[in-house]
């Protein structure tokens, strides 16, 4: 068996994301995290999905990740690559997404890359080539105020533009709703045109699946986990692998929080009015880990329930803000999101082994503490975020981007397995 698909995803969570879109048509789906070992069996699988820790590292260092990824992917007989980067487009003026198209093309001799983050199941649309967030304006829907990639532009041809070193064109909604074949016809228009990229309008479902149907094969693919569910969608597998299971009741669970995002903030302050949390404290992450490190670990000890307790860094933007100020925006993440995978490393010499995260970054971080190096894909809780087993042991994980899930995200994740 080939391997249809082979994804490059900037970062953990967005790499379960994709994998649990894909994995709902029956592909076999494995992730890596990194490629580091080469020993795991790929052989019987659909598709690939290595996460990278790249979205906003420096743009040398992701395209360095990525060109080992990509080469390793076409060693191993990949038919396609696909760049996954968040369906909100994480990445300002001069972000990583631009780069690592370009690094892409070169690597894959793609003639142009298509653009395509929309999401609609999450809210994510995209019209005129302008990204909306359930139908504000990317730069007005509270990404503007992301601590680490704030996006005060809606227009992904702009965006894409500033980043990048070639022309960017539109295939538009109209376009898009008039059928597959006008989509190929615009898509081979633009190259004519010398454009090097292509934004694709899409609003719901069937938009995703006009499209998948219509890019030609020879064109990059980039975007979010929508375009790829799509491509799945259009080539079923009967075997039934998209829910292999869901953590067993043994063992014990905990929730961290480590993003800031509007609604990581709501479902913090939802789940706080019904199980134990605690605040983590940024002065004392900062300048007193070790001890506070088993302040937290006996905090979590001493807590008892039906839910499990969370420890949690989320603040509203007016105090991200503030911290930053203070402690410096690299010193203060830093510091918190290492506090939060040591925390997690330790508690799992006490009996966790189910670990619900909140935050690309701090997932990305805990991932490596933890030292898993892939996941098989289980459940989802909910569009984009599924329950995922270490390749290797009976270890957990729900890996959740800032702003995917609702209010009741963490309480439904332990629902599936307290059922």
């Amino acid at each position: 068996m080939s391997i249809r698909l082979g994804i490059i995803a900037d970062d953990f969570t967005g790499a379960t994301d994709i994998a649990s879109f894909i994995a709902l048509s029956g592909w076999q789906v494995i992730q890596l995290n990194g490629i580091t070992d080469r020993s795991i069996d790929i052989t019987h699988a659909d598709a690939v999905v290595i996460s990278l820790k790249s979205r906003s590292c420096p743009v040398n260092e992701a395209k360095r990740l990525t060109r080992e990824a990509c080469e390793w992917l076409q060693s191993q007989g990949c038919q396609r690559i696909y760049f996954k980067y968040c369906s909100t487009f994480d990445s300002g003026p001069a972000g990583n997404i631009g780069p690592v198209t370009d690094l892409l093309l070169e690597l894959t001799q793609s003639p142009m890359a298509v653009l395509c983050p929309a999401l609609p199941v999450n809210g994510r649309t995209v019209v005129h080539g302008h990204l909306f967030v359930n139908g504000q304006l990317l730069n007005e829907s509270g990404m503007q105020n992301h601590p680490i990639t704030p996006m005060t532009d809606a227009s992904l041809l702009r965006v894409m533009e500033q980043q990048a070193s070639g022309q960017c064109g539109l295939v538009s909604l109209d376009q898009v709703r008039a059928g597959s074949q006008v989509v190929t016809h615009q898509l081979n228009a633009l190259q004519q045109q010398h454009k090097r990229y292509a934004v694709l309008d899409a609003m719901t479902d069937e938009d995703l699946q006009v499209l998948a149907a219509a890019i030609p094969e020879n064109l990059l693919l980039t975007g979010g986990s929508g375009l790829a569910g799509a491509l799945a969608f259009l080539a079923p597998e009967t075997r039934n692998t998209t829910d292999i299971g869901i953590p067993g009741t043994e063992g014990k669970c905990l929730v961290l929080a480590g993003s800031s995002s509007t609604m990581t903030n709501r479902q913090v302050n939802f789940y706080r009015q019904h199980a134990p949390s605690l605040s983590i404290d940024v002065e004392r992450a900062l300048h007193d880990k070790t001890a506070y490190l088993k302040e937290l670990v006996s905090w979590y000890l001493s807590r008892s329930g039906s839910l499990a307790p969370m420890l949690y860094a989320t603040r509203p933007a007016d105090e991200v803000k503030v911290i930053q100020q203070r402690y410096g925006a690299d010193a203060a993440g830093i510091a918190i999101e290492s506090l939060i995978a040591a925390l997690a490393s330790e508690l799992t010499h006490h009996g966790v082994n189910k670990i619900i995260v909140a935050g690309g970054e701090t997932s990305s971080l805990l991932v490596q503490h933890l030292g898993v190096k892939g996941f098989v894909i289980g459940q989802s809780i909910a569009p984009g975020v599924p329950w995922v087993k270490d390749i290797s042991r009976n270890m957990w994980l729900a890996l959740k981007s800032g702003n995917f899930g609702d209010e009741r995200f963490f309480i439904k994740a332990q629902e599936l397995f307290n059922e």
